[in-house]
């Protein structure tokens, strides 16, 4: 079929669109960059990889994020200041003044789809207001092949005009900029808004509502890699843990850095066709990969060159520190496409304890695996700011609350019936976090042994080991580890003050049930009998 412009139209007719002052069907990223260069949308780097700016929004913006709520998701969506309720007339409102907004715009439409197993994919159709995050979404979802017919009806449609401003006092938003889901319509609406950041997580959010809803697969945050034998390894955590670094193996190919769904009989899946990854502090020696993925065809956000020369300056944080690179994966030498693979033999669960705590590396049977699945736990360094002098909690419902528009036992429950679906998978908690005392007296734990221990894990290396359960958390924690200095497996014998360590952990055990509570009356006895024994339990 041909992608003439009148053909484009139609294919729009059922979002609204009767007009448009040019509509680009398509676009192959070479011409997609010349766009954006003739409207001044960025400009190119020395690298070939073209810089754009998000404007005032640097990242997503949580609080308005909305899900229509309708008779379809009333009783289904866990409902609060995750997913925030919008009326559906609102919706209808602001969707036909957003069309009516781009009535007299070139638009830059993308037919792409998300899910790299068949039987799972979202088609998808993508309306533009700029040239740069199409090419962003050519870059991130997954591209059918050249010359396939993509006159599709779409599962999911997403019209992303950062332009467009709502009224808060008229259209039902918080502030001039959006973000809503609307699962009856099948479409998402994004304004107000530059960042390209938010239609990705918008379709990750359509998936961890569709996936476990309708087809009983677990959609997951997190990366994955296979080895040469078809051992595939997933690694969840949140931001400072080590999640992309840990799971960029050369000796493993990569299925995906950020989201996967595992399906009832057909292995794991990447829900992309590309990488959305932190920039701030990069170099060829700590990620070559990333660093060698940044060239034409690539897009860098929010970023600044060295003064009189077109050379990014990576330390430069002067717009935000959350600056970003998105490629296709097939810019990363050891990636597999398609991008499936065999369920997990290993999932590894990271967290930075700044508290110095929790072991370098335990074992979860299924009860912690769920808790600490529900948890999502990390600690950062404390701050800057006056009276901060020990480290900060960060709790995040399956490592990606933000993102889950279903209750988080809903997917811990799948996660443990998965465990049970595949009892030679091993569920592992890594700390990279600190050891032999907290941050400010401790050191953090060295690369090298968080790698080893990943290794061994991976090379089935302790399953003849010894485990010993910790008093408090429960986990079990192994007597040696090939490479790993033996002292520091378990977390107490690194403290100069053992008292100080009981001391330390009790507190970190009441922190993680005090956050519990919230999930608690809707958390069943598996997921339950994973808490950490706090202080007057163990007294």
């Amino acid at each position: 079929m041909q992608n003439t412009a009148a053909n484009a139209l139609d294919r729009l007719a059922p979002l609204g669109f009767t007009s448009a002052a040019q509509v680009h069907l398509n676009l192959p990223p070479a011409a997609l960059v010349e766009e954006a260069l003739r409207r001044g949308e960025g400009t190119l780097t020395d690298t070939g990889a073209l810089m754009a700016d998000t404007g005032a929004f640097t990242g997503r913006s949580p609080k308005d994020r909305f899900v229509v709520k309708d008779a379809n998701t009333a009783d289904s969506v866990w409902w609060g200041d995750i997913n925030i309720p919008f009326d559906t007339d609102k919706f209808d409102q602001l969707h036909a003044k957003m069309v009516q907004y781009l009535a007299d715009k070139e638009l830059y439409v993308r037919e792409a789809y998300a899910g790299a197993n068949p039987d799972y994919q979202l088609k998808l159709r993508i309306v533009n207001e700029q040239a740069w995050h199409n090419l962003f979404c050519y870059n991130m979802f997954l591209r059918p092949a050249e010359g396939a017919d993509t006159s599709w009806t779409p599962d999911f449609s997403i019209i992303c005009a950062p332009g467009f401003e709502a009224d808060p006092a008229v259209d039902g938003t918080r502030q001039k900029n959006f973000a809503i889901l609307n699962f009856t319509k099948k479409m998402i609406l994004i304004g107000g808004t530059g960042y390209a950041g938010e239609m990705k997580k918008g379709i990750f959010g359509v998936l961890n509502y569709l996936l476990p809803h309708e087809h009983n697969t677990l959609s997951m945050h997190c990366s994955a890699n296979v080895g040469k034998d078809g051992d595939t390894a997933v690694f969840f955590g949140l931001s400072g843990t080590g999640k992309t670094t840990l799971s960029a193996d050369p000796n493993r190919g990569l299925i995906g850095d950020d989201e996967h769904g595992w399906t009832p009989d057909a292995g794991i899946f990447n829900f992309e066709g590309g990488c959305y990854a932190k920039v701030i502090d990069l170099s060829r020696e700590k990620e070559p990969q990333i660093w060698d993925a940044i060239r034409f065809g690539s897009i860098v956000e929010n970023t600044r060159f060295v003064p009189g020369t077109h050379t990014v300056d990576y330390a430069n944080k002067s717009v935000t520190e959350n600056t970003r690179t998105a490629y296709p994966i097939n810019f990363i030498d050891n990636a597999i496409e398609p991008s499936v693979a065999d369920s997990p033999k290993n999932i590894f669960f990271l967290t930075a304890d700044a508290f110095g705590v929790l072991p370098p590396i335990s074992k979860l049977d299924k009860s912690h695996a769920m808790y600490h699945f529900m948890s999502g736990y990390t600690a950062k360094v404390a701050g800057t700011e006056m009276g901060v002098t020990e480290p900060q909690t960060t709790f995040s419902a399956c490592f990606g609350a933000v993102f889950l528009p279903l209750h988080p036992t809903k997917y811990a429950e799948m996660l443990g019936q998965k465990m049970d679906e595949h009892p030679d998978v091993n569920v592992w908690l890594i700390n990279t976090g600190w050891s032999g005392g907290a941050y400010g007296v401790g050191s953090r734990m060295k690369l090298g042994y968080t790698r080893a221990m990943i290794t061994a894990a991976l090379e089935g290396k302790l399953n003849d080991v010894t485990f010993t359960k910790h008093p408090i958390f429960g986990v079990a924690v192994p007597a040696s580890v090939p490479g790993v200095p033996t002292e520091i497996l378990d977390p107490r014998n690194t403290w100069a003050d053992k008292e100080a360590y009981d001391k330390t952990a009790s507190a970190l055990a009441d922190k993680f049930v005090a956050n519990f509570q919230k999930y608690a009356d809707y958390a069943n006895e598996d997921i339950l009998a994973g808490a950490p024994k706090t202080a007057a339990v163990v007294a």
